[in-house]
């Protein structure tokens, strides 16, 4: 057997990811050779500002799922109309995905990251201002566009400040990050909704969003590689080109598609249904519904350093597996086996994004910032469609009808990565 055929995945991962963390100036770092692989005998930079990156990203973004059938009523609106509060924010994200990448590439990440945060918490503040829901989707909409700015930058930070050996946990532990953002954002909003209003909880989220821009300045450490990216004129309709042309990341855009979908139709549209009889939950319980969320930010991280061992295929079926058990559950007519299934359905999701995002230092070599962009604006693509889609299933089969649709998507995504998530050559 020759040499390289006894590689471990986890070596495999390791030796793709070209990261400066061994040569960078004033950051040598010592090896030691553990299972056959490289690892420095300091230890990593915390995963705490990431972690805050993350958590600071999501806070807002599906923060109206909880409010859906409550802004029906307010607006006297359709199932569709109120989900483009959820679907406006996704498309903005879409948009500027790519954009922004660029922009850190050449202006710095941290700068980026920290100055989103604060334009993410004036357009939170306009949320609480809107009269109709055609500017509150607007502010929604505007939310959208910056986001990037914090969460794609998040993750091509890692990719360049962690070493390769720990990238896989560190997004890992970004993405557990996001999913406590997500679950903390609905509850508060569900739940100060429900005593107050939906206006003050979206003031109640700007004030939280001013202190989360406030924390990331402090403590998210300034990248090592600070000279600014100069690209040559046309570099970067050449770079997008070069990276649309890379099979193995366009095949994980998909794949980011299909995990957002998902998850957007899940947690969307089983509000109605449980919303309407015989579960008649209030907005408060609605909101408190996403601490299934918190399943999935414990989950998280174990399955990064599984996948840093097992490989990536393994981890994404792993978590695709999960996702579909989960939405079988949430057809059982009991609540507690519903709340199960969103449990398994949440987790699973956050495996899989976890697998993808970690994936795309993989088989990208540089323009990490541009290849994260464009796999966001993908992975939101996804969760728009997720968003309105299941509407016309909804209208015509239910809560059946929804399930069925996104099962169909779970298994269209193993399908992808089982052919085109191939090792390295």
């Amino acid at each position: 057997m020759s040499r390289r055929s006894t590689k471990s995945p986890r070596h495999l991962f390791a030796n793709s990811l070209n990261h400066p963390f061994t040569d960078a100036p004033g950051h040598q770092f010592a090896t030691s050779r553990i299972g056959g692989d490289a690892k420095p005998s300091l230890p990593p930079p915390s995963v705490f500002p990431v972690i805050l990156a993350g958590f600071t990203a999501f806070l807002d973004l599906y923060a109206t799922q909880p409010l859906l059938p409550l802004l029906m009523r307010v607006f006297d609106a359709s199932h569709f109309a109120v989900s483009l509060t959820v679907t406006a924010a996704t498309v903005g994200v879409a948009i500027s995905a790519p954009i922004v990448g660029r922009v850190a590439d050449l202006a710095g990440r941290k700068r980026v990251i920290v100055w989103s945060s604060f334009i993410v918490a004036a357009a939170t503040v306009l949320c609480a201002t809107a009269t109709s829901l055609q500017q509150f989707i607007a502010w929604r909409f505007i939310q959208g566009l910056v986001t990037p700015g914090i969460f794609a930058i998040t993750i091509a930070y890692i990719h360049e400040e962690y070493p390769a050996w720990y990238a896989g946990r560190a997004s890992a532990a970004y993405v557990s990050g996001t999913v406590t953002g997500g679950f903390c954002g609905r509850a508060l909003v569900g739940l100060l909704s429900s005593s107050f209003s939906w206006e003050t909880a979206f003031a109640v989220l700007a004030v939280t969003n001013v202190l989360a821009a406030f924390s990331l300045a402090k403590w998210l450490p300034q990248e090592r590689t600070s000279e600014p990216r100069r690209a040559d004129a046309g570099g970067h309709g050449r770079s997008v080109l070069r990276l649309l042309a890379n099979g193995r990341l366009f095949a994980t855009n998909a794949v980011g598609f299909c995990v957002l979908f998902v998850q957007v139709a899940v947690f969307t549209y089983v509000t109605f249904h449980l919303e309407a009889p015989p579960y008649l939950l209030s907005t408060a319980a609605l909101g408190w519904l996403f601490i299934v969320y918190l399943f999935g930010a414990a989950v998280t991280p174990l399955a990064g350093k599984w996948v840093d061992i097992y490989g990536h295929r393994t981890g994404l079926t792993a978590g695709m597996a999960v996702g579909v058990l989960g939405a079988v559950m949430t057809l059982a007519a009991p609540l507690w086996a519903i709340v199960i299934g969103l449990a398994l359905v949440g987790s699973g999701v956050f495996i899989a994004q976890a697998t993808a995002s970690s994936y795309i230092g993989v088989v990208t070599k540089a323009d990490r910032g541009l290849a994260v962009g464009l796999y966001s604006t993908a992975y939101y693509l996804g969760g728009t469609l997720g968003g309105s889609l299941p509407s016309l299933f909804w209208e015509q089969g239910g809560w059946l009808a929804c399930v069925s649709l996104v099962i169909v998507v779970q298994v269209v995504t193993l399908g992808i990565a089982g052919v085109f998530w191939r090792p390295s050559a």
